[in-house]
C-alpha cells in the first residue's frame, strides 16, 4: 500500500505536449503527497480541427507516459476525452481535481501556446491555492535570454541568433570557430534528386493496442477532422521515438544534406528526420538530438554539410521561432503586411487540383499528417501567398493538418515565413517563386498538366502566372527591399502595359483556382 503524507500536497499539471521525464513542473513530486494531472479535453482536441492522426497521436502518447509515471510510483489523475464529468477544457480540470480540499499548491510548466497561458493566467487569479508556474526548460534558449538577444536589433535574424547559440553550446565548434570554417552550408544542400534514385527505407510504428484505441477514439468522436489514420506510424513513447532517430542517424542523416530541399513524387519521407512530433510532444530532447547529431560528424560517419543543416533546424530555426512567437504575440497573430484577402482554395484540403507538386504534398498531408519542410514553404506556403490568401486562413490551414503544429512553432513559419504576412520579423524577404523552382528542385513537373515553360495562359504553370503579378501587386509594399532588387528591376523594364498584363493574368489565375476575396 502507498504511503499517504498528512501534509497538503501539490497538484502537478502535464499538458499533451510536455511529456518528458524531466520536465520542470516533476522534479521535486512527492508520490506520497502529490497528483499528477493529465487530461484530454475538447477544448484542446477541437480548436482548430486538427488532423485526426495529430488527435490520436498525443491521446495515445499522454495515456501511456501516464502509465509511464504511475509505473514509476506517482499518482494520477487521468481525464480521458469522453469523460461524462469533464468541464472540458484544463483550466475546468484544474479547478474539478481542486475541489476534495486536498492540494496545498498547483505546479505547472509554462505552456507553449499563448491561448492556453491566457486561460491558465486566469484560472490563477481565481484559484483557492497558489499557482507555480515553472519555466519549460528543455528548449536550448529561454525567453529571457532570447529577449536579451533581440535587445535593441533592428532585424532578427535566425542566421545570427544560431551562431549564438552554437558558441554558447559548443555544437560544431573548434574553440570560438566554427568546424570547417564556415558556420552555414546552405548553398550545398539544394540538389535535386537524380532520377531513379530513392531514400532509404524507414523505420515506422505499427500502432499498439494503446494506440488502436486512442485512433478509435478519434474517429468516433472527431469523424468531421480533416485527414486518414490508416498510415497512423507515429511514435507515441521515448522509446519508440528512440528507435526513429538511431534508425535516421544510422541511415539516414549522411545523405540529409544533399538532398534535404529535394522532393519526389510519391515520396513523402526522402531524407528527412521524422522527428518533429516527438521533439514537440517532449518524446526527444533537443539538446541530446543536437549532440549526438554533432558525434556522428566527429566519428566521420556522416558528412559536416549534413550535420549542420540539422543541427540549423533544431538549434537555430526550431529555438528562433519559439522566441520569435512569444516576443512578438498577440499582436503578431494579426500581422497581414501584404493585405491579403483571398479565401483558400478548395483544393488544399481535398488534393482535386492538376498541379501535381500540389496534390502531391496535399494527398501526403492527408495520409500522414505529414509534409516536410520545402513542401510547406514552396509549394503550399509559397502559392498561397502568390494567391494572396489571407494569413488567418493559411495559419487555420497549417494548425490542422499537420501533426506537429503547435502554435509557437507553426505562426512565425507561415504567417512570417511561407507567406511574409509579419514584414519581415521571421525573414528578409517573401519567398515567392515562379514554378522553375518546383522544376529544378522536384520531379514533379514532368508529369503535370501545366506546362513549367509557359508563362500565361491556361497550359502555363500557375506558379508563373502568378509570379510577376504578385511582384507587380505588392510594388508599393516590397519594392525597397534590397533582396528584391533584381525582379524589380526586371518588372520595372516590362513598362506599364506589360505589368498591367502581367497584373490581369494573375488575377484570373486567382479566380480559376478558387482564391476569391474573403466575404
Amino acid at each position: 500500500m502507498a504511503e499517504v503524507s498528512t501534509r497538503p500536497g501539490a497538484l502537478r499539471l502535464v499538458l499533451g505536449d510536455q511529456l518528458s521525464d524531466g520536465l520542470s513542473a516533476l522534479r521535486d513530486l512527492d508520490p506520497a503527497a502529490d497528483q499528477v494531472l493529465m487530461a484530454e479535453v475538447l477544448d484542446e482536441a477541437t480548436y482548430v480541427r486538427h488532423h485526426k492522426q495529430k488527435v490520436a497521436l498525443v491521446f495515445a502518447s499522454m495515456r501511456k507516459f501516464a502509465a509511464r509515471l504511475a509505473a514509476h510510483g506517482a499518482r494520477v489523475r487521468y481525464v480521458r476525452i469522453d469523460d461524462p464529468a469533464s468541464t472540458g477544457s484544463i483550466a475546468g480540470e484544474l479547478q474539478r481535481a481542486l475541489g476534495d480540499g486536498r492540494f496545498g499548491r498547483v505546479v505547472l510548466t509554462e505552456c507553449g501556446e499563448l491561448r492556453l497561458a491566457e486561460a491558465l493566467a486566469a484560472f490563477a487569479l481565481t484559484s483557492t491555492v497558489p499557482v507555480s508556474v515553472r519555466e519549460d526548460d528543455r528548449f536550448l534558449c529561454s525567453h529571457d535570454r532570447f529577449r536579451r538577444w533581440a535587445a535593441g536589433k533592428s532585424q532578427l535574424r535566425m542566421e545570427f541568433f544560431y551562431r549564438e547559440m552554437r558558441r554558447e553550446t559548443g555544437l560544431l565548434m573548434a574553440g570560438r570557430e566554427p568546424a570547417g570554417g564556415q558556420w552555414n552550408y546552405d548553398k550545398e544542400n539544394r540538389r535535386k534528386l537524380p532520377s531513379g534514385v530513392r531514400a532509404p527505407g524507414r523505420v515506422r510504428i505499427t500502432p499498439d493496442a494503446v494506440t488502436r484505441e486512442a485512433i478509435r477514439d478519434v474517429e468516433r468522436l472527431f469523424p468531421e477532422h480533416f485527414g486518414d489514420t490508416a498510415a497512423f506510424a507515429w511514435p507515441t513513447t521515448a522509446e519508440e521515438a528512440e528507435r526513429i532517430f538511431v534508425a535516421f542517424l544510422t541511415d539516414i542523416l549522411p545523405g540529409f544534406g544533399d538532398w534535404q530541399d529535394a522532393m519526389a513524387e510519391g515520396q513523402p519521407w526522402l531524407w528527412h528526420g521524422m522527428i518533429s512530433t516527438s521533439l514537440n510532444l517532449g518524446l526527444l530532447d533537443p539538446r541530446d538530438v543536437c549532440r549526438r547529431a554533432a558525434v556522428e560528424y566527429e566519428a566521420g560517419r556522416a558528412p559536416l554539410n549534413a550535420v549542420e543543416g540539422f543541427i540549423r533546424q533544431i538549434l537555430g530555426w526550431r529555438e528562433f521561432v519559439r522566441g520569435i512567437y512569444w516576443l512578438k504575440v498577440p499582436e503578431y497573430r494579426v500581422r497581414n503586411a501584404l493585405a491579403a484577402d483571398r479565401t483558400l482554395p478548395e483544393f488544399y484540403w481535398t488534393a482535386a487540383t492538376e498541379m501535381a507538386c500540389v496534390a502531391d504534398a496535399v494527398r501526403q498531408t492527408r495520409a500522414h499528417a505529414y509534409a516536410h519542410h520545402i513542401q510547406r514553404l514552396m509549394v503550399t506556403g509559397n502559392l498561397a501567398m502568390l494567391l494572396g490568401v489571407d494569413p488567418d486562413a493559411v495559419d487555420d490551414w497549417y494548425m490542422t493538418v499537420y501533426a506537429d503544429a503547435f502554435e509557437w512553432v507553426e505562426m512565425p513559419n507561415t504567417r512570417g515565413m511561407a507567406t511574409f504576412a509579419d514584414g519581415g520579423i521571421v525573414g528578409s524577404k517573401p519567398y515567392a517563386a515562379s514554378g522553375a523552382y518546383i522544376d529544378r528542385m522536384s520531379d514533379h513537373c514532368g508529369g503535370c498538366r501545366y506546362d513549367v515553360k509557359v508563362k500565361a495562359g491556361p497550359r502555363a504553370c500557375p506558379f508563373n502566372r502568378l509570379y510577376w503579378g504578385f511582384l507587380e501587386r505588392n510594388r508599393d509594399r516590397l519594392r525597397d527591399n534590397p533582396r528584391l532588387a533584381m525582379p524589380y528591376r526586371t518588372l520595372e523594364g516590362f513598362g506599364p502595359v506589360r505589368r498591367r498584363e502581367l497584373l490581369e493574368e494573375a488575377e484570373a489565375c486567382r479566380h480559376e483556382l478558387g482564391a476569391v476575396p474573403r466575404g
